[in-house]
């Protein structure tokens, strides 16, 4: 039996030394690749700027997604500020000599493209050369890369030029099928975001909201792809409808590509356009090291800080998304800063939970008695994230940018008939009239709804009440456009719902103008980045990593319709919300 003892125990200590051991092992792995990432890049002369498609654009550090335990995904990702002032700075460093769009798939959103089209038309400005290459080509991808002067094409390649479309997902069939009931309480007629619980098929108001918007995103970005091509907008038009970019000899027929020629082809014009020989060798340098080459460390003097608010609002203190008690505390530490001298907020939201929105504006309200703050709006600032701009001194918005939504909404599912077919029933016994207004088996009370719908009603006022501050309208001109519809930023600037239509660096700009400060202030980004330790330890959220096995295998846009029917968060809570994201589809 001692010895019985004996080999037990050595077991148990052998398995403690080697869990140990891999341990460490991987802390030291985590240490040496962030170390490596780090490290600066020289740039050689004879340097081509290069965008490729292992990059992605983000607004926020919080939307970086990582692999299971800090390891970064294959593509690295840079902040979108970042990457337009890589862009600037390139345009009078002697050792950039040109640059060039190698992206089949681009990862950022539409308002992310037009800025960074922008800061490219300003580099061409420099003499500096733009070529791009693809092969088979994205639509998003190449509405950057038809900014160059010259578009090569393989020639087994094809573009995906289509146009623009959503497809609304429908679940009422589905909850009646299964016995599951919905009880839905919204204000506004245009308040879609729950009308996939409410019908089958799309209704005449969202139908209408939806092909304005989408006409409103085309004709700005359709106007200046065909621009940049020199092609007429009527042509343009029978191209994509004919669909005419899938085939590489029609694209180059159509003057969507120059030329088809095969990658080593076009290294080799890259080459001959920077008069090198055929022995020496192409310098390129991609976004994230050339940001890397000339990263400033010192943060001392007077800072312009922008704060990002990129996904949707909730109660909480994550670090990804927008959770309230984590932003109560980035806004109390930038407005305690006296380094800080402005702040601009650049929110990329289509909303969430009124609550957690309501507590962001309070504090941003705070801020603002201290400091000038400036909001800039991204792919969205709609609902939530625009009830929290409401704050701001000035708000620039992107002209793809989709806002408004002024609505509320709450959503209260319950399975009384699926359970009852199954033999499931309950009784209630309570204290008080309504201490059970709700249940998941017996659904929601007449009163409960009359109270809900109260809540709604209320949380709406109070909505529109502070866009009335801000935007300095009345009730009724502020109703007349909400009721939860969405705009472009264009048609968003022509109602009064902002003020400027400019970027991200307008509004930096500004704000540092509103602050006083000169040309020598810091631009210093928050949340920062996370740490690879700290990373670790978010990843062990069992939580977190199921979605993540999940997405990987179904598929971000399926896993958003999942998260639809799934969410909690939609559950017996009254909310800001925006009712679809439009993207261009890759």
């Amino acid at each position: 039996m001692r010895s019985f003892f004996k080999n037990v125990l050595a077991n148990i200590v052998a398995i403690v030394i080697l869990c140990a051991v891999f341990f460490i092992f991987f802390i030291m792995l985590i240490v040496f690749s962030s170390m490596g990432s780090d490290k600066a890049v020289a740039v050689k002369k004879n340097s081509v700027l290069t965008i490729n498609l292992k990059t992605n654009i983000i607004d926020s550090p919080t939307e970086e997604e990582m692999g299971l335990f800090g390891i970064s995904n294959q593509n690295k990702s840079v902040l979108l500020y970042d990457a337009l002032e890589a862009i600037n700075k390139a345009k009078t460093d002697d050792n950039i000599k040109g640059i060039s769009i190698e992206a089949d798939e681009l990862n950022a959103g539409l308002t992310q493209i037009d800025d960074l089209r922008n800061a490219i038309e300003d580099f061409k400005k420099s003499g500096k050369f733009v070529y791009a290459y693809g092969n088979g080509v994205s639509q998003s991808a190449y509405y950057l890369g038809s900014v160059a002067e010259k578009y090569y094409l393989h020639p087994a390649g094809g573009i995906e030029l289509k146009g623009l479309a959503t497809e609304v997902t429908f679940f009422k069939d589905f909850a009646d099928k299964y016995g599951i009931g919905i009880e839905v309480i919204r204000h506004g007629k245009f308040k879609s975001a729950v009308e996939p619980f409410l019908r089958n098929d799309i209704s005449p108001e969202n139908k209408e909201q939806l092909s304005t918007l989408l006409n409103d995103l085309w004709k700005n970005t359709s106007y200046k792809m065909a621009a940049s091509r020199k092609i007429d907008t009527v042509q343009f038009r029978t191209i994509v409808d004919s669909l005419y970019g899938m085939i590489p000899e029609q694209g180059l027929k159509y003057k969507l590509a120059d030329k088809l020629i095969q990658k080593t082809e076009y290294e080799d014009l890259l080459k001959a356009k920077l008069s090198l020989t055929d022995k020496e060798k192409l310098n390129k340098i991609s976004l994230t090291n050339y940001i890397s080459s000339y990263e400033d460390e010192d943060k001392s003097g007077e800072k312009v800080a922008v704060l990002y608010a990129s996904g949707s609002i909730n109660n909480g203190d994550q670090y990804n998304d927008i959770h309230s008690e984590k932003y109560v505390k980035y806004i109390k530490k930038l407005q305690d800063d006296d380094k800080v001298k402005a702040v601009v907020l650049r929110i990329n939201s289509p909303g969430g939970s009124a609550n957690a929105s309501d507590e962001i504006l309070f504090e941003l309200q705070q801020l603002k008695k201290k400091k000038p703050l400036v909001v800039s709006f991204g792919d969205y600032a709609a609902s939530g994230g625009y009830y929290v701009a409401m704050a701001a001194d000035k708000i620039y918005s992107e002209p793809n940018t989709l806002t408004g939504s002024i609505g509320v909404f709450g959503v209260l599912p319950y399975y009384k008939d699926i359970a009852s077919k199954n033999g499931i029933r309950a009784d209630v016994v309570s204290t008080n009239a309504n201490s059970m207004y709700y249940s998941g088996l017996n659904g929601v009370t007449s009163y409960g709804v009359n109270m809900m719908t109260k809540s709604v009603e209320g949380t709406y006022k109070r909505f529109v009440h502070f866009v009335t501050q801000n935007r300095k309208k009345t009730f009724e001109e502020i109703d007349n456009v909400g009721g939860g519809r969405v705009w472009s930023g264009v048609r968003a600037k022509q109602i009064g719902l902002v003020d400027e239509l400019g970027t991200l660096n307008d509004a930096v700009k500004f704000a540092a103008q509103k602050a006083g400060l000169k040309s020598a202030y810091q631009v210093e980004s928050f949340p920062k980045k996370m740490s690879p330790f700290e990373q670790i330890f978010k990843d062990l959220n069992e939580e977190d990593v199921s979605a993540r096995i999940i997405k990987s295998k179904i598929g971000k846009s399926n896993y958003e319709i999942l998260q639809q029917i799934t969410d909690k968060k939609l559950q017996s809570e009254v909310k800001m919300e925006m009712p679809y994201q439009i993207r261009i589809n890759n």
